[in-house]
């Protein structure tokens, strides 16, 4: 895959290696299609669908499918894969190695009751 720029989106970048990944899977062996996906489309949102499945040479559960995991993939990308190039790894674990700041702010609000917190019965109310 070619280097992409430091600018580009952390989002773009980890689609990106998640789409080369996912188009360099041996194709050998496929697991049984065992569950059924059903859903309702108007007429017009069906007919794109098969429009653009054609335009791909597959069938439209083919189309759908593949898509598909290619979206969620997308949605859950920055949630269950971080891709660094050495550089951002060690930049990463630098940053993570410093002992964590005392912020007295922070402790102070902390310290805080809760607005949401029900008053015990034997507290004045504010």
């Amino acid at each position: 895959m070619a280097t992409l720029p430091r600018w580009a989106p952390y989002s773009v970048r980890t689609f990106l290696a998640l789409v080369v990944v996912a188009s360099t899977k041996p194709q050998g062996h496929r697991p049984a299609k065992t569950s059924r996906i059903e859903l309702r489309a108007t007429e017009d949102d069906r007919a794109l669908l098969d429009w653009a499945a054609t335009a791909l040479g597959t069938h439209r559960s083919s189309f759908l499918l593949s898509q598909g995991r290619l979206a969620a993939q997308r949605v859950l990308a920055d949630r269950q894969h971080f891709l660094l190039d050495a550089d951002a790894q060690q930049e990463w674990e630098r940053i993570n190695s410093r002992p964590a700041r005392n912020l007295l702010g922070l402790t102070r609000l902390l310290e805080r009751p809760s607005p949401f917190a029900q008053p015990a019965a034997d507290q004045p109310q504010a």
